[in-house]
């Protein structure tokens, strides 16, 4: 099961770079009243009948991972979106791509943390692969900021170099700050 909120925003980010997406966009939104997510691409998307076995966690495609016999990202969300009283959707089409969003109220004691905000989009900007990702944060005290994957590519040298990743973490940390 994962600890926090970013672990799930992370896991379904990797699953669409894994599909083949060229771009992929994560929004994270809090309010007053809880945290809302929608993470979309343009990846290979899945047929009806795949999307309900995508939440079956007794089931796996065995391609991803060939000795995994499960896979419980989507379902375990699912389940504890559900359980606080959140909402749970993922909307696919084959060979379009996929949007999965997801709400956690604040007032639920069963509501995961947060997690490390600059530490997952740092994460998500560095997964591998030639795609673009654009990352639209919201946070409850009203302050907002945008990121574009190839613009901070070029701004700080390349997400390959240990100095840039030390530069890009320390500015997304500052973005997470309260303002």
């Amino acid at each position: 099961m994962h600890y926090c909120l970013a672990d799930y925003v992370l896991d379904i980010a990797q699953n669409a770079v894994e599909a083949g997406a060229s771009r992929l966009k994560v929004v994270v939104g809090e309010d007053a009243g809880g945290t809302s997510v929608l993470v979309e691409d343009n990846g290979r998307g899945m047929s009806d009948e795949e999307r309900k076995r995508a939440l079956d966690p007794f089931y796996t495609d065995g391609t991803k991972h060939t000795k995994r016999r499960v896979g419980l990202g989507l379902p375990f969300l699912a389940q504890a979106a559900q359980a606080t009283g959140g909402l749970f959707a993922i909307e696919s089409e084959k060979g379009k791509g996929s949007r999965v969003s997801f709400r956690f109220p604040s007032d639920n004691v069963d509501t995961p943390p947060m997690g490390d905000m600059a530490a997952l989009f740092l994460s998500v900007l560095c997964l591998p692969g030639d795609h673009e990702l654009v990352v639209e944060r919201r946070k409850k005290d009203g302050g907002e900021y945008r990121l574009v994957r190839s613009e901070l590519s070029w701004a700080v040298g390349g997400l390959e170099l240990v100095s840039s990743l030390a530069l890009l973490r320390e500015y997304l940390v500052s973005q997470e700050e309260d303002q």
